[in-house]
């Protein structure tokens, strides 16, 4: 199956779309990509087999309609952001929010697609145009939002904001019980010491543990040095 022929959806908005996105949403999460066949779900949104190939061609183009529809709520939140006086402020919100609104079958299902996307190059591929089109944004936000010229926009993010993001999500996914809010909380606190430049990159850490070892004091922590 090539990638133009998996990824292949019908435009426009359609409400039986959504149902199949939502029936997607749930035989994901209840059975996992692999296991789950076109058939049940057509079942879960109560329609014919053959009838669910007119609005998705395959499964990873149902999953391309996930995307799609989660990228159209990740924009709405960043119009809100735009359109606040205060954007440094909207940053923080947009990630409190939206840890606060992610469900554990969201996150289940984004695991579940991440694992995926070790055997299967076309959601491999999807996964990664969006990784991208996140990374580009991001970077030029925490860029226009620095404080210091000593913030690394783009260390800030690979560093930091992605990693720890997807901790968040992994948690939620694999602890019932776990609450996002207190690890929200302490990525919103790196995240503003990252714009003032008082956070180390990985360059910084590697470069001030060769000092340490040269200069013989290794006692001295790397926080310290960056003061």
């Amino acid at each position: 199956m090539s990638a133009g022929a998996a990824i292949e959806v019908k435009s426009g908005p359609s409400a039986k779309r959504q149902d199949i996105l939502d029936a997607a949403e749930t035989c994901f999460v209840r059975n996992g990509f692999h296991r789950t066949t076109m058939q049940d779900l057509a079942r879960q949104a109560g329609m014919t087999a053959g009838n669910i190939y007119h609005y998705f061609k395959s499964k990873e183009a149902v999953v391309l309609g996930l995307a799609e529809r989660e990228r159209g709520h990740g924009m709405t939140l960043v119009e809100e952001m735009e359109r606040a006086g205060d954007r440094r402020g909207a940053l923080m919100r947009i990630l409190e929010r939206y840890f606060a609104q992610a469900t554990r079958e969201s996150a289940v299902l984004r695991v579940d697609l991440w694992s995926e996307a070790t055997r299967n190059p076309d959601i491999a591929a999807m996964i990664d145009r969006g990784e991208t089109e996140a990374r580009l944004w991001f970077v030029e936000t925490l860029a226009s939002l620095a404080t210091s010229p000593a913030c690394d926009a783009a260390a800030l993010y690979d560093e930091t904001l992605n990693p720890l993001m997807k901790g968040i999500l992994v948690n939620l996914a694999l602890r019932p019980a776990f609450d996002p809010a207190p690890a929200v909380a302490h990525l919103c606190a790196l995240i503003e010491a990252g714009l003032a430049g008082r956070l180390p990159t990985a360059s910084f850490v590697s470069e001030s543990g060769a000092l340490q070892a040269s200069s013989g004091h290794p006692s001295r922590t790397v926080l310290e040095s960056s003061r």
